[in-house]
């Protein structure tokens, strides 16, 4: 078992020993990530980023995290693959020889 499958099986025990997958439906799920997200991106309002709490901002990206995992495993999807094949599609659309150094989006390499 990787180390996400058994971080993915523990937030699933958390959640059913709670009786808490009734609430854990897909858009249910991807709300909570947007809304978690967003707390995420609270912590650097109006400050420099060196500035932002350590301690919140890994609160903040557990929560990410564990709705992001729990959503996959909703669908059944593998993170490892799927993180894998977005690289591969990245590595296509953002070919080194142009991408490097630039912040220019796929479209715009070309």
């Amino acid at each position: 078992m990787s180390d996400i499958q058994s971080i993915t099986a523990q937030l699933v025990l958390f959640r059913d020993e709670r009786d808490w997958a009734q609430f854990h439906n897909p858009k249910d799920l991807a709300l909570a990530l947007s809304i978690e997200a967003a707390e995420l991106l609270e912590l650097f309002l109006w400050k420099n980023a060196e500035d932002a709490d350590t301690d919140k901002l890994k609160d903040e990206l557990a929560d990410v995290f564990s709705f992001a995992f729990l959503l996959a495993e909703k669908y059944q999807l593998d993170v490892q693959q799927i993180i894998q094949e977005k690289i591969l599609k990245n590595a296509d659309k953002y070919p080194v020889d142009l991408a490097r150094g630039t912040a220019k989006k796929y479209d715009e390499l070309y």
